[in-house]
């Protein structure tokens, strides 16, 4: 419905977000956006001038606190106002010239994006592929490094698409750097999560997102240059393509208290705020809590007689693949547990499973319950056989089995 105006272009009639969102709001359990805390709701409302004095004090704390997150003492931290393919995108803008050779370790969906931002840039761009349900193997790489000799050299820590986790990311960036690579790492799903030591491991760039393990809000995003890195950004001989991306520029805000654009205020807010959250909690743990509420739902799904996706060598904890049972589809699955039990979860990029996340927020136990209880009804409903109550006990009594308090993370 449209009325009528004497502009032209009649004035269109449409719905409030009152009338639009859902009265219930969801459980954000899918692969990300995730839950936010109050505190970093809160954040978000404010607005500031993004040139001030008070700003350049949130701004240094945003890098204080990232070093801790990131773990590491390199004073080049950077934010990017988009999602973590911008911060993705800015690293491969920044650190290759056309013609410059990268590896792209290609995991799935979201490690390959790295190498079309590498195509579109004009790099010489090569790729390993692993398999789906596979981690990379670091011989494998090192043979590829010899094959290619790469500038840079790209993978991920934790493949969203499929939940592969590269748990060899130690041992690849060492062989990298062995042969003189710049190593990027997206950390875009696992960071805070898990263990990511950006120094001892020697990694050069390391990039995410707001809205996942941080559980902060979409759209601000963060990512940090080695010295070595940003050796490297500095001594380009052309500029960089991206306007908005160009690290140099982005330098005069981040550590300038300058210029470059108007930043995502509120979104920095936010992000602070997430940031002092994990400080709170501590790393320790954290990573602790992930491990111990993602092993509690593996559990539960196997409980029920459903199958993970990915061999547990190489299954990624952060976001949960669970095979389809034959007859279903991720989008029959997605779509009955949103609307008949008020829980999100996700699809996938071209496999046969349906993910659930286990980050930051979502990592409570008193989500899981409500998440595992919605899934096996769900399963049910859809006329697939499953033992719910046993699927719940066995995610209760690995709850019980470990302790909240911190244990040792391997």
């Amino acid at each position: 419905m449209t009325a009528s105006s004497p502009m032209g272009i009649p004035r269109p009639q449409v719905k409030s977000l009152d009338e639009i969102l859902p009265h219930e709001p969801l459980l954000m359990m899918g692969a990300g956006p995730v839950p936010i805390p109050e505190r970093v709701a809160k954040a978000n409302s404010v607005v500031i001038n993004h040139l001030g004095s008070v700003m350049a004090q949130v701004i240094g704390q945003v890098k204080t606190m990232a070093r801790y997150v990131f773990q590491t003492e390199s004073k080049w931290v950077l934010g990017v106002a988009g999602p973590a393919s911008a911060a993705m995108e800015m690293a491969v803008a920044n650190l290759l010239q056309p013609g410059e050779r990268i590896l792209c370790i290609n995991n799935g969906f979201f490690s390959h994006r790295m190498a079309e931002m590498a195509t579109r840039i004009g790099a010489d761009v090569h790729e390993l592929h692993v398999g789906v349900h596979e981690a990379a193997n670091p011989e494998r790489v090192r043979k590829a490094i010899e094959e290619t000799r790469p500038k840079v050299l790209t993978l991920v820590q934790g493949e969203t698409s499929n939940t592969v986790f590269n748990h060899s990311l130690e041992e690849i960036t060492k062989i990298a750097k062995s042969y003189g690579c710049l190593v990027v790492v997206d950390a875009v799903c696992t960071l805070s999560t898990m263990p990511l030591k950006m120094d001892a491991w020697q990694v050069d760039v390391v990039i995410t997102g707001g809205q996942k393990g941080l559980s902060s809000i979409p759209g601000v995003s963060l990512l940090v240059f080695s010295n070595e890195a940003w050796a490297a950004v500095k001594s380009r001989t052309k500029p960089t393509a991206q306007w908005c991306f160009d690290a140099q520029l982005a330098e005069n805000f981040w550590h300038n208290d300058g210029y470059h654009y108007t930043a995502p205020v509120s979104g920095i807010m936010a992000l602070h705020e997430a940031l002092k959250l994990v400080c709170d909690e501590t790393l320790e743990n954290r990573f602790a809590r992930h491990l111990r509420c993602s092993k509690a739902l593996q559990a539960g799904i196997e409980g029920m007689g459903l199958e993970l996706f990915i061999p547990p060598a190489s299954r990624l904890n952060s976001v949960v693949g669970i095979n389809i049972p034959e007859g279903l589809t991720a989008g029959q699955i997605c779509r009955h547990i949103s609307e008949m039990y008020r829980v999100e979860i996700a699809g996938s990029f071209g496999q046969p499973i349906v993910r659930i996340g286990q980050m930051g927020e979502q990592c409570r136990e008193h989500n899981l319950f409500r998440t595992l209880h919605a899934f096996g009804s769900t399963m049910r409903d859809l006329g697939v056989k499953v033992d719910q109550p046993n699927g719940m006990a066995e995610m209760e009594s690995y709850l019980q089995s470990v302790p909240r308090t911190l244990y040792q993370v391997a």
